[in-house]
């Protein structure tokens, strides 16, 4: 079975968007592959180098994913910090990386010019984190987004550098991966866009009823068509996006045949629409809220996800230390 790899960035609660996306790629992931997901909080410091509460935007992220279907039983799931084979693997992979090449990177100039104040050393070898990460347990496949295409060209050139300069093909060379179903891309509630954190146009996993529907009647439409099938501007095109992702189809169809004949009433689409949302997400809520009060299954998940990484991380240090020429006396 190939394995695949993915991190988790641990900023906090779920929303929409992540859950089409991410989410819904990983449960379907861990049915066909043999996959790591770990949560990233080496990498987070590279950019909030004193986070408020790091361990609890890592406890949040964990209850989250769980509560929204990723299965320790069917993945394993671990905290990177908790592989400190990964540090290792990073310090000799870093001996075959060049600083030219990483700040040529897009990602470490575009960092750079939107926080020059904090151009750090991780900063700069972010992608040989992110190579040991993925390489350390011989990933096959790693689903990345735009974002993380370059570095994952990185870790490629990484793996087949090693090889080379070692004359020996040790390392798997991973192939960027989705797998191949057409995911919803969830808007934001501000008319444009996608849904994200930093926008404050989304809507969480965690969120009450009422804090749902408060934020869907607060969403951008626009002044209602004024002819018979009319295209659907940016913002209303976005409210059925949304609608298409929790509601049942003859609900859709209603709403679309008043539109296309003028008679939409936006008030009463946003409230089927919250309604619709608050059923979805209902049950993930209440997992959420389970799993987080239940601090001996999270332990248990941790400290699963720690051992059967651990016994992958292990074998390849040392295994790479051997080819290196590191060897007991």
């Amino acid at each position: 079975m190939e394995t695949v790899v993915s991190g988790i960035r641990p900023t906090g609660n779920l929303h929409l968007g992540n859950y089409f996306g991410a989410v819904k790629n990983f449960l379907k992931m861990q049915e066909d592959y043999n996959c790591y997901f770990f949560i990233a909080d080496y990498h987070s410091l590279t950019t909030h180098p004193t986070p408020a509460d790091l361990h609890g935007n890592v406890r949040q992220v964990l209850v989250e994913y769980l509560a929204a279907g990723l299965d320790p039983e069917k993945a394993t799931i671990y905290i990177q910090s908790d592989l400190p084979e990964v540090a290792e693997l990073t310090l000799l992979l870093n001996m075959n990386a060049y600083v030219g090449e990483l700040q040529r990177t897009t990602s470490f100039k575009e960092k750079v010019r939107s926080n020059p104040n904090n151009v750090n050393a991780g900063l700069l070898t972010y992608p040989v984190l992110m190579a040991s990460d993925i390489i350390i347990h011989k990933a096959h496949k790693v689903p990345v987004g735009k974002d993380q295409e370059q570095n994952l060209e990185m870790t490629r050139k990484f793996a087949t550098r090693f090889n080379h300069m070692y004359n020996h093909e040790y390392f798997t060379i991973p192939e960027p991966f989705n797998n191949g179903e057409a995911l919803i891309k969830i808007p934001g509630l501000d008319g444009s866009g996608k849904m994200g954190k930093s926008d404050g146009n989304g809507i969480y996993l965690a969120d009450s009823p009422k804090e749902i529907r408060k934020k869907v009647m607060k969403a951008v439409t626009d002044a209602g068509p004024t002819e018979q099938n009319a295209p659907l501007s940016e913002p209303i095109a976005n409210l059925f996006t949304l609608m298409t992702a929790v509601s049942q189809p003859d609900t859709i169809d209603y709403f679309k045949e008043q539109y296309a004949n003028c008679n939409i009433r936006y008030g009463d689409l946003k409230k089927q629409i919250a309604e619709d949302i608050v059923a979805f997400t209902n049950p993930i809520r209440e997992k959420i809220e389970a799993i987080a009060s239940d601090a001996d299954y999270l332990r248990k998940v941790v400290n699963m996800g720690k051992e059967k990484a651990h016994e992958s991380a292990t074998k390849t240090i040392r295994e790479v230390r051997e080819i290196i020429g590191f060897k007991p006396f």
